[in-house]
């Protein structure tokens, strides 16, 4: 989650900033990875400037757009309560709600506002779309009412699903990163991430595994920012260890480190120069923290970033991304590496990416290059 910012940015129309209305409903739509016979969510205030009073909540299975399949409806509960406040800085998990969900499956989740939310904590690149209408739809399966839409998600940082046969135990994996992990470059509401990809070739494969998206687009290891978000370092425990059943971490971090420095915009600052040493530094206390835990730790290396639209590159960056990358596929630190740099890199000149799977941004993997990524990494490794 990420503390709300001005101006309608790359996900469309931003709410962030003026947040809701009293009575106001809001409708966004996910997609579980793991199916399962019961439903919770996660709402998060952490950026919040007052207690959000939420006066009512509801889940159901999604049927395209805003509109609810019939007979799904399920009204959420916060310790038995049909309303919850969460504090400033703080969040909350529903009482689990009986819905039985597929796997890949769509969900609504519908919040209405008891009071003016103020500055709302939100998600900026869902990748799908939001729905607002005035006035309480809380129990509303129509499209109708929810007039307004938008491309980020607001206080909801989770949906969990519980009670499938075949998962116990530790059965999450978190992908964990910056914008190649959060699918910047996929085409929206097409569910392109190389989180997407890499859930369905996990139910292909018969291994029922939760996949948790806690990418964060232009997300820095070492320095949080006005659009990146807290630090990785920072939000290590908060969008990883401390979600349950966590059994493994993919990790991709450091490329907004090495390229910011380049970048003159108020919105990813603070942005100093950093080495490959203070880089490495930072991936041996999450390696830590993780295996602390009993986390398995998966290291992924920093794809090409020269010719970028953003002025990311110079020698120096490079220099640096490949003295990461030879440690991430060298050290031994990591208990397994998926080398995405290498999938990435044009091989006719490595520095660049590979013609077909790259962005019109020149930076970010398009469709084809998630769904090659997500096929690089090793599900016996997860």
């Amino acid at each position: 989650m990420q503390r709300p910012v001005a101006g309608n940015e790359d996900s469309g129309l931003n709410w962030s900033r003026e947040g809701f209305a009293a009575g106001q409903t809001v409708r966004q739509i996910v997609r579980v990875s793991a199916g399962g016979r019961t439903v919770r969510i996660r709402l998060s205030n952490a950026y919040g400037n007052k207690p959000l009073r939420v006066g009512g909540a509801t889940v159901g299975r999604s049927a395209g757009g805003a509109l609810v399949w019939p007979k799904t409806m399920r009204r959420l509960t916060f310790g038995h309560s049909a309303s919850a406040v969460i504090p400033a800085g703080r969040g909350v998990v529903s009482d689990p709600v009986g819905l039985t969900t597929s796997a890949l499956e769509k969900l609504s989740v519908t919040l209405r506002f008891a009071q003016a939310t103020g500055p709302a904590t939100f998600h900026r690149f869902a990748l799908g779309k939001t729905y607002r209408a005035k006035g309480d739809h809380l129990n509303d399966i129509a499209a109708e009412p929810f007039g307004e839409s938008t491309g980020a998600w607001y206080f909801l940082s989770g949906v969990e699903t519980e009670g499938n046969a075949g998962r116990a135990g530790r059965d999450t994996v978190v992908a964990f990163g910056d914008s190649l992990i959060d699918g910047v470059g996929s085409t929206p509401e097409a569910d392109g991430r190389i989180t997407d990809h890499l859930a369905e070739r996990l139910m292909a494969a018969g291994r029922p595994l939760g996949v948790v998206n806690a990418g964060i687009g232009s997300n820095k290891l070492l320095n949080g920012s006005a659009c990146g978000g807290d630090s990785a370092l920072a939000r290590f425990r908060r969008d990883v260890l401390d979600r349950p059943g966590v059994r493994s971490v993919i990790v991709h971090l450091g490329a907004n480190d090495i390229g910011a420095p380049q970048v003159d915009d108020p919105c990813v600052r603070p942005n100093p120069k950093v080495t490959a040493e203070q880089l490495i530094a930072g991936y041996r206390q999450l390696i830590k923290a993780a295996h602390e835990r009993g986390v398995k730790v998966i290291g992924v290396t920093i794809g090409p970033m020269k010719g970028a639209l953003f002025p990311l590159w110079d020698e120096e960056a490079e220099r640096i991304r490949q003295a990461v990358n030879k440690w991430v596929r060298t050290s031994g630190e990591y208990d397994s590496v998926a080398d995405l740099a290498k999938v990435m890199a044009d091989p006719a000149d490595p520095e660049l990416p590979r013609p077909g799977y790259v962005f019109m941004d020149g930076l970010h993997p398009n469709d084809a290059g998630y769904h090659a990524l997500a096929a690089a990494i090793d599900l016996k490794s997860l």
